[in-house]
C-alpha cells in the first residue's frame, strides 16, 4: 500500500477533485448463492440473490458521501464489502489507489486499521458483559495505539466523542448507557484504530429522534477535525441533505443517481429519487412544488414494492414502479447520463438520453 498522510495532517482547502481519494469501489458486485436441499439441489441451475450490482463510488478525505435507499436496496451490503466483511463476487476495491482483497490475518488487520465500520445497533455491537473500558482498551491494543499511558488514551477517546468527564463512563456496562451514549462508545472504539475512512451503517436509525442530531453533529465534527472520509448509509434522504456533501441513491442493488447533496435533493433527476423525497415525513422542506427537469417527472407516493433480487426485472430495475417508463426501460439497462448544470450530477435513466424524444 502506498504511504499517505495520516488523518491528523491538515488538508489544503480546494475543490472536491483536489481532495485525496481514500477508498474507492469500481464495479462492486455481490451475489449471495441460495442453498438448495434435497432433490432441488440435484436438479436445476443455481440461483442467487443479486444484492449489489456494478456499484462505483469514491470516498475522499474530509467529505461525507451518503448512500440512500429503502430497506433491501443493498446499502449495508456495500458497507460490509468495503469493510472486508464479505467476499465480493466482482469488481475492485482500492485503498489509496491500490487494490485490496483481504479478509483475515495481518493483512486484514492492517486494512481494518485504516477502514473502520460503525454498525446500526449500538447495543448489539457492544458486548453486554464487558465495560466501556474493556471495549476501548481492546481496540487500542489490537491496533497498537495503547501507548505508554493507557488511561490517558482511554480518556482522550471518550473526550473526543464528547463523553465527559470520561471517568464517569469507563467502568459502565452497555446496559447502563443510553442509546446515544452507546453509539458514541462504538464511534470511540472505531477511532481507537486511528482510521482514515469510517463506514457508518445507519448510525442514528436506532436512536431517539431527539438525540440523532447530536450524533450526526459529532460525526461532522470528527470529519472536519480528523479529515475523515465517511460513508453515511441511510434511508432518510432529508438527513443526507443535512449531513452529507455528496449523495448517491441506490435501488434494488444498483446506483441510480448521484451528485452533491443539495442538487440531488432539490433537483432530483431519477423518478426513484423523487419517490424517496415525496415519501419523507415533510417533503415540502426538500422538494420544489413543481417538478424540475426536461421531463417534469411526477411520481406518486404509492409507488409499489421493490422487486425480487433473486429474479430482478430486465432493463432498469425501477421500471415496474415507474409511471414514466419508456419501452426501452423494460429491456435495456440505462448507463449514467449527466443531467442539469451542476457538475457531477448524473442519473441512470433513459429519460436523460440525448436521443430520447
Amino acid at each position: 500500500m502506498t504511504t499517505e498522510q495520516s488523518p491528523s495532517d491538515p488538508v489544503a482547502a480546494g475543490p472536491e477533485g483536489d481532495l485525496p481519494v481514500v477508498l474507492e469501489a469500481e464495479g462492486l458486485t455481490k451475489h449471495f448463492p441460495i442453498r438448495r436441499r434435497g432433490r432441488a439441489a440435484l436438479t436445476g441451475s443455481r440461483r442467487s440473490i443479486q444484492a449489489v450490482d456494478d456499484v462505483t463510488l469514491v470516498l475522499r478525505r474530509g467529505r461525507v458521501t451518503a448512500l440512500v435507499g429503502e430497506s433491501g436496496s443493498g446499502k449495508s451490503t456495500v458497507a460490509r464489502l468495503l469493510a472486508g466483511l464479505y467476499p465480493r463476487t466482482g469488481g475492485d476495491i482500492r485503498l489509496h489507489g491500490e487494490s485490496v482483497n483481504v479478509r483475515r490475518g495481518k493483512a486484514f488487520r492492517a486494512y481494518a486499521r485504516r477502514v473502520q465500520m460503525i454498525f446500526q445497533d449500538p447495543f448489539a455491537s457492544l458486548n453486554p458483559v464487558h465495560t466501556v473500558r474493556y471495549h476501548l482498551t481492546r481496540a487500542l491494543k489490537i491496533h497498537g495505539r495503547a501507548g505508554d499511558d493507557l488511561e490517558k488514551s482511554l480518556r482522550e477517546l471518550l473526550t473526543r466523542v464528547q463523553m465527559t468527564p470520561p471517568e464517569r463512563y469507563l467502568d459502565k456496562f452497555p446496559h447502563e448507557l443510553s442509546g446515544g451514549q452507546r453509539q458514541r462508545v462504538a464511534i470511540a472504539r472505531a477511532l481507537g484504530a486511528d482510521p482514515e475512512a469510517l463506514l457508518a451503517d445507519e448510525p442514528v436509525s436506532m436512536l431517539d429522534v431527539s438525540i440523532r442530531l447530536g450524533v450526526l453533529n459529532l460525526l461532522r465534527d470528527l470529519k472536519e477535525r480528523l479529515h475523515l472520509a465517511i460513508l453515511y448509509i441511510t434511508h432518510d434522504i432529508a438527513s443526507a441533505r443535512y449531513f452529507a456533501d455528496e449523495t448517491m441513491v441506490m435501488y434494488a442493488g444498483r446506483m441510480v443517481e448521484g451528485g452533491d447533496s443539495e442538487t440531488v435533493t432539490q433537483r432530483p433527476a431519477h423518478p426513484y429519487t423523487r419517490l424517496l423525497i415525496e415519501s419523507a415525513p415533510d417533503p415540502a422542506r426538500l422538494l420544489p412544488a413543481e417538478p424540475e427537469g426536461p421531463f417534469h417527472v411526477k411520481v406518486p407516493s404509492s409507488g409499489g414494492e421493490p422487486p425480487s433480487l433473486i429474479d430482478p426485472p430486465s432493463g432498469c430495475r425501477f421500471h415496474p414502479r415507474c409511471p414514466v417508463a419508456l419501452a426501452r426501460c423494460k429491456t435495456d439497462l440505462p448507463p449514467r447520463f449527466d443531467v442539469g448544470d451542476a457538475p457531477g450530477h448524473w442519473a441512470a435513466c433513459w429519460l436523460y438520453d440525448g436521443a430520447a424524444g
